[in-house]
């Protein structure tokens, strides 16, 4: 009896860890601490999370180059982040600068610099500064969206244009402000839609891709649209050295696609946009590694994980199109529930079900 009830007692203590560690589990999953983290990706590039959509920064001796600024709530975070990493990367204090040649004192290389210092304390002050911090000089806008383009006034206003002679892009011809680079429809949308001209981008461009014309950071920057997926408006930017997609709401991980229609999303752009992406990217080994993507929203993710997702929206999409082929509703899709076996990994349905289903019924 004792043995049975000793049983009992541990299998129910077994029981309520698993119960706790997964409640807790999913607390830390649903987790929204307000607090911005940074996560170094590759070469360059940092990934920040936590202000709205995910946001991408490339960081070194050029300046900072931002992909998206999140939601207008969170720009000073923003800007606090990006101005620690960049101190922290570019604004260490001077080397020694040592003299060159066998005759320096000390012997080869060391010139008036010895383990106690130089020999003069002004010039100490002068090597123990740290640099200044590097500007923001340009920003990326993957797309329309408040959470990704939000940012844009406070952001851009807060970095610097650098221009050759005496031309300048900023506003009032100063240099003030950084550079907003965005597909053309992205201005378009947001000057019908009356946003504010202070969040507009300042450069656009309207071909299939755009090189960026010099170097930033040491590496070549590649700008991909991709025509209605998200919106009409998405740009996925390839940072060529790091090998770092960053792919806005084409790929977003934490949900189902979003697919405006109304800004003229598609179901089958989403899908092209998936195997664009597909297409850059190549694996280290197996379909992991290698190049990493930062989605719109979620975690880091490599090939696998794109290919993995593209797979099934492929299968979803699929299965609505039969459903509609037969002659069913809109409701009687939802109630067949075609994307029941992968619900539980991104929630609800409701709304990807239904963009999809008014994409596949328009007629040709």
């Amino acid at each position: 009896m004792r043995t049975t009830a000793l049983k009992l007692w541990i299998a129910l203590a077994i029981v309520l860890m698993f119960a706790a560690a997964a409640a807790q589990g999913q607390q830390n999953q649903n987790r929204a601490d307000n607090e911005l983290h940074i996560l170094p990706v590759q070469g360059n590039i940092y990934m920040l999370l936590g202000a709205g959509g995910n946001i991408t920064v490339s960081s070194g001796f050029d300046g900072t180059l931002l992909v998206d600024t999140g939601s207008a709530q969170m720009s000073d975070k923003v800007l606090a982040s990006v101005k620690q990493l960049a101190t922290m990367l570019t604004a260490s204090t001077y080397p020694a600068s040592p003299c060159v040649g066998v005759r320096c004192p000390g012997g080869f290389g060391s010139g008036a610099f010895n383990q106690w210092g130089w020999t003069s304390p002004a010039i100490n002050t002068i090597i123990s500064s740290p640099r200044p911090v590097k500007p923001i000089r340009y920003i990326i806008n993957t797309g329309i969206d408040p959470d990704h383009s939000g940012g844009n006034p406070k952001i851009a206003k807060a970095g610097v244009t650098f221009t050759g002679g005496n031309v300048a892009r900023g506003p009032g011809g100063s240099g003030e402000s950084a550079e907003v680079w965005a597909f053309e429809t992205v201005l378009n949308r947001m000057t019908e839609g009356k946003v504010t001209e202070a969040a507009w981008p300042t450069d656009t461009y309207y071909t299939n891709s755009y090189k960026f014309t010099a170097f930033f950071n040491g590496e070549g920057i590649q700008l991909f649209h991709v025509p209605a997926a998200h919106t009409d408006g998405d740009t996925i930017v390839y940072f060529r050295y790091s090998d770092v997609i960053s792919a806005g709401d084409v790929f977003s991980i934490a949900s189902y696609p979003v697919i405006d229609v109304a800004k003229g999303g598609t179901i089958q752009g989403t899908i092209d946009g998936l195997n664009k992406i597909l297409d850059i990217a190549i694996p280290q080994f197996r379909s992991q590694g290698g190049t990493y993507i930062i989605p719109g929203h979620g975690r880091l993710c490599d090939e696998g994980d794109v290919a993995n997702y593209r797979n099934m929206v492929v299968k979803i999409r699929d299965r609505i199109e039969d459903m509609i082929k037969s002659g069913m509703t809109l409701q009687q899709v939802k109630a067949a529930k075609p994307t029941m076996d992968y619900d539980g990994r991104y929630g609800s349905p409701d709304a990807f079900i239904e963009a999809v289903y008014k994409n596949l019924s328009q007629k040709p």
